[in-house]
């Protein structure tokens, strides 16, 4: 039996009565996840907010994602938390050459910028360099 090993980032969202748990402790414990915290707004009564990339083999990474699932936690993959604002979008391509992926490119063809959501690792680089700010991050 081959062991696939899988790294993702993901966004994990905790209802405010879940916020004070060590959700994540068990998650690394009982599954044998790594981990690495990318970001985190945790406010105690509120909505906590945790991004982060999970390493582990893919049975326990499945097994650890529905046990969070199952308490109340909302996940999602981080890469579809970068947008674009279509109609801010000036195709001026400033985000292009600062795209470490490639999912940032100029069409050939028609000369404007192509979004490949599914190449995105979030860097937040493409923010940053866009003028019209068209380029937007929602948790």
């Amino acid at each position: 039996m081959e062991v696939v090993v899988l790294s993702k980032r993901i966004v994990l969202k905790f209802p405010h009565r879940l916020v004070d748990q060590p959700i994540v402790y068990k998650m690394v414990k009982d599954f044998d996840l790594q981990f690495n915290i990318l970001k985190a707004y945790v406010t105690p009564r509120e909505e906590g907010l945790l991004v982060l990339e999970l390493t582990g083999e893919d049975r326990n990474f499945e097994k650890a994602l529905k046990y969070a699932k199952s308490i109340g936690v909302t996940i999602h993959p981080l890469s579809k938390d970068i947008k674009r604002n279509e109609t801010k979008c000036t195709h001026c391509g400033a985000c292009v050459p600062i795209c470490p992926t490639d999912a940032l490119v100029i069409d050939p063809v028609t000369r404007k910028v192509l979004f490949y959501s599914e190449k995105c690792i979030a860097c937040e680089l493409c923010i940053k360099a866009c003028p019209p700010r068209a380029m937007e991050l929602h948790f």
